[in-house]
């Protein structure tokens, strides 16, 4: 019989891993495969090795098959760190949000990482990072604005003087584009 080989082999192994990350069911069978492995004879090391994982997760697996059966291998909730902030907070803080800074005492116009940072301290006792604060916008639907500069509110006349590029024509442009 022919030999059998994908194409482009490196590229479909790093696809076909994806995807088995991305599916809940897909990572209980790369599981159920792990611990076959094992059973079979394969040590951790190679499993680890044919199925791209550490040689720990594979002795996790075996040991949680061993402890509960396939219900060990099944996905587990609560993965990752709890949240620090609960739904009640999160529904003040987004109101908090869609106030201004100044109306909460705050010396400055818009909020930033800094300040909400600085703020959910202040109100709530909560110790945030600026780069996880900066997330909670996005989480929450804001966008970050940029305050407009002193010279988008400068009369006419200040306004041309500071362009960095002179006009080039009698209206301030070179003419409609051609094509040709």
């Amino acid at each position: 019989m022919r030999r059998v080989e994908v194409a482009d082999a490196d590229l479909m192994g790093i696809a076909l891993q994806q995807e088995i990350v991305r599916s809940e069911e897909a990572r209980y069978d790369h599981r159920l495969h792990g611990v076959l492995l094992v059973s079979w004879g394969f040590s951790c090391h190679e499993t680890a090795g044919i199925l791209g994982h550490s040689p720990r997760s594979i002795q996790h697996w075996v040991g949680r098959f061993e402890e509960s059966g396939f219900a060990g291998l099944e996905e587990r909730s609560g993965r990752g760190r709890p949240a620090r902030m609960d739904a009640a907070t999160r529904r003040r803080v987004a109101g908090d949000l869609r106030r201004w800074p100044r109306d909460l005492g705050y010396g400055q116009n818009l909020w930033d990482g800094k300040l909400l940072s600085h703020h959910l301290g202040q109100a709530y006792g909560l110790r945030l990072g600026v780069r996880q604060c900066q997330r909670l916008f996005r989480q929450f639907g804001f966008r970050r604005r940029k305050p407009r500069s002193l010279i988008a509110q400068a009369d006419p006349e200040q306004q041309r003087t500071s362009k960095k590029t002179a006009p080039s024509g009698p209206q301030g442009r070179s003419g409609p584009l051609v094509w040709g």
